[in-house]
């Protein structure tokens, strides 16, 4: 399996709409390891590690969020690889 690691940032209606708290289940879900925030501008990042099935399938969350959000732009880049013991929410 290949395992890699990508930097995301969602934009739209992503703040307020538990889409920190959805991401970290989806990501569980998923066997991904990483973390998410809020940034200043109303965007969420996140950085997802993992092989390349479980992170694609993640993504694809990522892309349309929690029922409340709604996402107009995801971009992605991939990074080098950081070792993550789980996934978390950071402040």
């Amino acid at each position: 399996m290949m395992k890699s690691c990508r930097r995301c940032v969602i934009s739209g209606r992503v703040q307020g709409v538990y889409f920190r708290q959805g991401t970290l289940e989806q990501a569980e879900k998923c066997g991904v390891k990483g973390w998410v925030r809020n940034l200043n501008n109303g965007d969420v990042e996140c950085v997802i590690c993992g092989d390349n099935e479980a992170l694609e399938q993640l993504m694809t969350w990522l892309h349309q969020g929690p029922p409340s959000a709604h996402v107009v732009k995801m971009e992605s880049s991939d990074i080098p690889w950081e070792e993550h013991t789980g996934f978390s929410i950071r402040r």
